[in-house]
């Protein structure tokens, strides 16, 4: 009777574990990333170039910034072919 009980215990405890694990796992998870995510921004926040922290400041939240303007100088040539009308023969 001693070993059938201890079975038991032992079947019950891993079952335990496993709807545990399926409830903690994925806070534990979260945790862990917020944490590296903490450790990569402290070692590598300070290196940014500071004219972007510049431009960081500057914008305000939902502005929409253009950094490069396209070069007008280069114009579309109107000529592109000629028009070929083609019939259709039965």
């Amino acid at each position: 009777m001693g070993l059938l009980r201890t079975i038991l215990i032992i079947i019950l405890c891993y079952y335990g574990f496993k709807i545990l694990a399926r409830l903690f796992a994925p806070l534990l998870v979260r945790f862990v990333a917020k944490k590296a995510e903490q450790k990569f921004g402290e070692q590598f926040g300070g290196f940014q170039n500071p004219n972007q922290q510049r431009q960081q400041q500057k914008q305000k939240a939902g502005e929409t910034v253009i950094d490069k303007m396209p070069n007008k100088s280069g114009s579309s040539n109107q000529k592109v072919g000629e028009y070929i009308d083609y019939e259709e023969i039965d």
